[in-house]
């Protein structure tokens, strides 16, 4: 029998967004925090680089601003840009406070007793040193002391292998309130659908990267939040921005490894497979350029000459800077036959962050009362066509406190939330053709780093809706005659994402930051955000066939 959990919080994500959350909300308050698979399963625990703030005296919090605006192609909302820059510092000091031991800088001057300062590196973008790491492992790092401190807390329930199904709201209940009541939860270990009810619930899911066939994320990163919010009547904003990290692990066992930033802030060089640098023949900062111009640079190089990768070479560095600096990848990269001391390393490109996500203001409301998302899977105004290196984590940690103390002060003010029915699978059956999730898994993915890749065109994006609109139809049919699974949920998820990133793609007739296309190679004169309603008429059944109707 399917269970019934009620909570004051529901946290749909459990990597540093919802973690930090969770420990910032008050303590008498009854918080439940769902994560796919294990807590540390997350893109958090991949992050290697660090998180940007401003911790010296030779840098300022305006110089992050300008940073970032300029990184953002003008699209950035300077009031979130000012808002997250400004609490970096104590961000990062609560991290520590909370046993996250970023490396120290020995050499920093400093009171007699004291550690010097935070050792600071310098990533594409940024014109100061102002990346605090712990050694090139940082999200690890994080993961780890917040889950930790998580499992102590006696008022956070963790719910390890619980996928989110949809977020239950007025088309559930006889309110005609647009308001969430929480979260139906397909539980992976008893294969049934559960109920979650709270009065809150927060949406820190993540992006939506595995849309790409290849990608620097882990596997849950199927855009769950963002397709869920949309479902549920929330707009979105600027998911046409797909940020591809520059520098992924080019080999057939590695397995989305990433290659941090950092070591081209510490003086790596890249290089075609004869040797040739060629970064400068596309940006005055060379390796320093943000990682759009790198990642579409590699692109066109590898195009150009046929090749495969490009190489990422520090090996005139001493092997005890790099052993100082990236240990943990000098020890990966030699599972895979690599002495990065010693020669270059095969890199492509592959999709990494999404810019985009469900509209919030900077308390991470949504457009529905009751819901909330922080993180990678909302669009804050932050990160405009182009996310800087390393403010990703940091925007996690503000706007995970920013959405903390707006839900202490209103949540006394909240209503109760009325029984939602049990899910019902009383006319569905148990699947004999998983291979049908397998294959549209898979052609989705390749659809989409086909035609809505690095580089667009009219013609990539129309072929690239014509499969979209053929899979969503199939993938709605079988979801509609089957009991779910993580795959099923998560390729339902997939394919609304290719959709959004698609019809995104499509009304932006610019090349803008992330988003180029080789039709509209030229800026528009002015800046704007691409904004999608979800119709009415859909939001009320929530049916993804009623959607391709209400598109028709």
């Amino acid at each position: 029998m399917a269970k019934r959990h009620h909570f004051d919080i529901i946290i749909v994500g459990s990597g540093a967004a919802g973690l930090t959350h969770a420990l910032a909300l008050p303590s008498n308050l009854k918080i439940a925090v769902l994560s796919k698979g294990k807590l540390s399963a997350g893109s958090t625990n991949w992050a290697q680089g660090g998180i940007a703030a401003v911790l010296r005296e030779d840098d300022s919090v305006e110089s992050h601003i300008e940073d970032t605006l300029i990184a953002g192609a003008g699209l950035c909302r300077r009031e979130t840009v000012e808002f997250i820059a400004e609490r970096g510092r104590v961000a990062i000091d609560k991290l520590a406070g909370r046993g996250v031991a970023f490396n120290r800088d020995h050499a920093a001057p400093k009171t007699p007793g004291e550690d010097g300062g935070y050792h600071l590196t310098k990533e594409g973008g940024h014109s100061h040193r102002r990346i605090v790491h712990v050694d090139d492992a940082t999200g690890r790092a994080v993961q780890k002391s917040l889950s930790a401190r998580a499992r102590e807390a006696e008022n956070i329930e963790l719910f390890e292998r619980h996928v989110a199904v949809d977020l239950i709201t007025a088309r559930h209940l006889s309110q005609s309130s647009r308001r969430c009541h929480g979260v139906y939860v397909y539980d992976r270990k008893r294969r049934r659908v559960e109920v979650f009810q709270a009065g809150v619930t927060v949406l820190a899911s993540g992006g939506a990267s595995k849309v790409y066939l290849y990608t620097s994320n882990p596997d849950g990163a199927t855009g769950d939040g963002i397709a869920m919010a949309w479902r549920a009547g929330c707009r979105v904003a600027n998911l046409e921005f797909n940020q591809f990290h520059p520098t992924c692990l080019y080999h057939p066992r590695a397995k989305s490894f990433l290659v941090t930033e950092a070591m081209r802030g510490e003086g790596a060089v890249l290089r075609l497979p004869g040797g040739e640098r060629f970064m400068d023949r596309f940006d005055t900062r060379a390796e320093l350029a943000p990682r759009d111009i790198v990642a579409r640079a590699i692109d066109h190089e590898m195009k150009r000459v046929g090749s495969e990768y490009v190489e990422l070479d520090i090996s005139h560095k001493s092997p005890d800077f790099i052993d100082m600096h990236f240990p943990t990848i000098r020890a990966k990269v030699a599972e895979y036959g690599f002495d990065i001391t010693k020669q270059p390393l095969p890199v492509v490109p592959a999709a990494h962050y999404t810019c985009g996500g469900v509209m919030t203001d900077l308390r991470g409301r949504t457009d529905l009362a009751g819901l909330y998302a922080i993180g990678e899977c909302a669009h804050t105004g932050l990160h405009g066509a182009n996310r800087m290196a390393s403010n990703s984590l940091l925007e996690c940690l503000v706007m995970a406190d920013a959405a903390a103390a707006d839900i202490e002060a209103t949540i006394a003010e909240i209503p109760p939330a009325e029984k939602a029915p049990l899910w019902d699978e009383s006319r569905v059956t148990h699947s004999d053709e998983e291979v049908v999730v397998t294959h549209n898994w898979h052609e989705l993915r390749r659809a989409m780093w086909n035609y809505v890749g690095i580089v667009r065109t009219n013609k990539r994006l129309e072929r690239a809706r014509h499969r979209i609109d053929l899979l969503a139809s199939e993938i709605s049919e079988y979801y509609g005659h089957f009991r779910v699974s993580r795959d099923l949920l998560e390729l339902r998820n997939l394919v609304t994402m290719a959709d959004l990133i698609i019809r995104s793609a499509v009304l932006r007739k610019e090349s803008r930051g992330l988003h180029y296309t080789t039709d509209y190679p030229d800026l528009l004169p002015v800046a704007a955000d691409t904004i999608l309603t979800p119709p009415e008429s859909w939001v009320e059944t929530a049916g993804m066939q009623t959607l391709k109707q209400a598109q028709a």
